[in-house]
């Protein structure tokens, strides 16, 4: 396992992308599996499935300012080796839809993936969500509405678009609120080249009611999933007050939460592999996705 613990940071923790995912031995890989009918070029993901599949399903949702980055940057494949079934999805970005379509879409995938876990061979009751930075905010969304319905439109509706936990890499949590880090153009809370302008439709002081439904700290209850989240003190992105603001929220509302504050990180980097914190990680997903539900067989 600890091997397998510094495989999967090391892959979180990488900015770069890949032409073709490198896939282990043995491991089925189904790519552009449309998860809407006839619907958007985005609204696809992939679907890597160990030989034997032995119940979990993890779902990583890139970053990339919900502007850029692609499902072909996955996450957490040595997990196949494991028994886990990974999937990687694309959503639109915030140039195509304004938000919440990105949250529709990863909501969308998932009730997909239930609908079609039978046929595949996970089990729908046992499904996590990973994400870095714009993936860590929708994987925190996922976390905290997964019983409500406002995001839940078009198809497979009569399954649920809950995850059983998630891991949160220095994602936004509270857009009003949002102070930037640093003066790049990127992070302003105004102007045409900031990301979260392009995710609103207008500047954030102009959309604070979207920006409250966008923001993972508004839906937080006791049925909220559990979250691991891991945030650098030096992050110029996302100051790590924002991961601290849904701490305290998890925990007014009685639902588990783990924060690691990495001293001196950034907006990722090598820092976030110290101090036994892959292996912690891992032992968060075990100890979530291994337990089948209630009422549920073990595969």
């Amino acid at each position: 396992m600890p091997r397998l613990c510094m495989l999967i940071m090391a892959a979180a923790l990488s900015m770069a992308s890949a032409a073709e995912p490198q896939v282990p031995p043995g491991v089925k890989s189904l790519r552009d599996l449309p998860y809407v009918t006839d619907g958007h070029q985005r609204q696809k993901l992939d679907l890597y499935i160990p030989e034997k599949p032995q119940g979990p399903l993890m779902v990583y949702i890139h970053g990339g300012g919900w502007l850029g980055g692609d499902k072909s940057q996955v996450e957490g494949l040595p997990l196949v080796k494991h028994g886990y079934c990974v999937a990687s999805l694309n959503y639109r970005y915030s140039n195509q839809a304004i938000f919440p379509a990105q949250i529709e879409d990863c909501k969308a995938a998932i009730r997909w993936l239930r609908a079609h876990a039978g046929e595949y061979g996970y089990d729908p009751h046992r499904i996590a969500a990973w994400g870095g930075s714009a993936g860590g905010h929708l994987t925190a969304l996922l976390a905290t509405t997964g019983n409500v319905r406002d995001f839940d439109v078009g198809e497979n509706l009569d399954q649920s678009s809950a995850i059983q936990c998630g891991i949160d890499l220095f994602g936004p949590t509270d857009l009003p609120g949002y102070v930037p880090p640093s003066e790049l153009p990127l992070i302003q809370r105004t102007g045409k080249d900031s990301a979260l302008v392009q995710l609103l439709g207008g500047p954030v002081d102009e959309k604070l009611e979207l920006a409250r439904k966008a923001s993972p700290i508004t839906w937080v209850s006791k049925e909220s999933a559990p979250l691991f989240i891991l945030h650098g003190t030096a992050d110029q992105l996302i100051g790590v007050e924002q991961s601290k603001r849904l701490v305290d929220k998890y925990k007014a509302a009685g639902v588990e939460v783990t924060l690691e504050v990495v001293q001196g990180a950034g907006h990722g980097g090598p820092e976030f592999m110290g101090d036994d914190r892959p292996k912690r990680l891992v032992e968060f997903l075990e100890r979530h996705l291994r337990a089948p539900a209630p009422g549920t067989s073990q595969q």
